[in-house]
């Protein structure tokens, strides 16, 4: 008789519930594959300006999920600020319902993926105290005053909000 495996599901550096349907994280690992396709994922949204590793790049294939290489969008290096073109871009993918369950990815999950939360957070209305104090535990002792700076002058003016946009917005 065989015994019944654990599977232990392991969630990837600084992985986090946004809204429903809409998760953040860092670059997941083989570690992590079990938990990420528990999510049911359809997009990720890959913010930094190299490409994920090759693991990552098979998990997105096996799993039929979209990947949307946003980093390339910008000439740079990982630790450049991130753009509005940037943040507006992965506004268009997040606020569509039809890329839902969907991951914000970048290396870490801290700080590109940290400030596209931190706009999101202000479309939403939510005090710049709180966003804030979001951005600042996922990026630990690493937190960037640029990136805080951006959040707070970013104009969600320039959003297009879809006709039928995510209840959580």
């Amino acid at each position: 008789m065989g015994r019944a495996t654990n599977q232990h599901y392991i969630p990837p550096v600084n992985f986090g519930y946004v809204e429903n349907d809409l998760y953040r994280c860092g670059q997941p690992n083989e570690l992590n594959f079990p938990f990420m396709e528990k999510l049911g994922l359809r997009c990720i949204v890959w913010l930094a300006p190299e490409e994920p590793n090759q693991n990552v790049m098979n998990f997105v294939d096996d799993q039929d999920i979209q990947l949307h290489h946003l980093g390339v969008l910008e000439a740079g290096n990982a630790s450049d600020p991130i753009t509005e073109d940037m943040i507006l871009e992965a506004f268009n993918l997040i606020l569509d319902k039809g890329n839902h369950p969907m991951a914000i990815m970048c290396n870490l999950g801290r700080h590109r993926t940290g400030t596209v939360v931190g706009c999101l957070r202000k479309l939403q209305r939510w005090n710049l105290a709180s966003i804030f104090e979001e951005y600042r535990r996922y990026a630990g002792p690493k937190v960037r005053i640029l990136n805080e700076q951006f959040i707070e002058l970013f104009d969600t003016d320039l959003v297009r909000i879809p006709v039928e946009p995510p209840e959580w917005l």
